[in-house]
């Protein structure tokens, strides 16, 4: 089991901020393959992974990210300094 967390637009256009799912992905883009393949709003939601930032276990990381391990995936859009 894996805690999959959305922030910001992504949380909005999927309709929850948090879930918890049983996967057999073996990277965070394999996981993002079967979210899209779920139902439209992840699909939408994932259309352009360009416009997505990722965290394993609260650590930025990468789309081709091993899952072996992880508790935590979150999404969520680029962050802009100020």
């Amino acid at each position: 089991m894996i805690d999959v967390v959305y922030f910001a637009w992504v949380r909005e256009r999927i309709g929850v901020p948090k879930e918890t799912l049983d996967t057999t992905a073996q990277t965070v883009a394999q996981l993002i393959e079967e979210l899209k393949a779920r139902e439209e709003r992840y699909a939408l939601a994932f259309a352009d992974i360009s416009a997505l930032r990722v965290a394993v276990d609260q650590e930025l990381s990468t789309f081709d990210a091993p899952l072996a391990g992880v508790r935590e995936v979150a999404f969520f859009p680029p962050m802009t300094g100020g």
